[in-house]
């Protein structure tokens, strides 16, 4: 939770997105949110192929970081509250 708060006030204080996102999200249309603090962006929802709906989401801006990543353990996603599973180092 720490390292989220740490982020988020870097990423303000600098004006420099600090989070990794964008990955997984094959297909969807990534919409530029400048009005978002943080370090996050709007994914808009889309309909598969198939006739499947994926909601609309969010993720953390790209950068070369796994461990600022709301998935990663010892992150919290703001949006959602679910903490982070994935290892930092490996992303896995």
């Amino acid at each position: 939770m720490k390292s989220l708060i740490i982020v988020a006030l870097l990423a303000t204080a600098t004006g420099t997105a600090f989070a990794k996102g964008g990955g997984g999200h094959t297909g969807a249309s990534h919409a530029s949110n400048t009005h978002s603090s943080g370090g996050s962006h709007s994914i808009q929802g889309y309909t598969k192929k198939d006739g499947t709906v994926v909601a609309p989401a969010h993720a953390t801006n790209p950068n070369n970081s796994k461990a600022d990543n709301w998935s990663s353990k010892g992150n919290v996603n703001p949006y959602t509250g679910k903490e982070g599973t994935k290892d930092p180092v490996t992303g896995r």
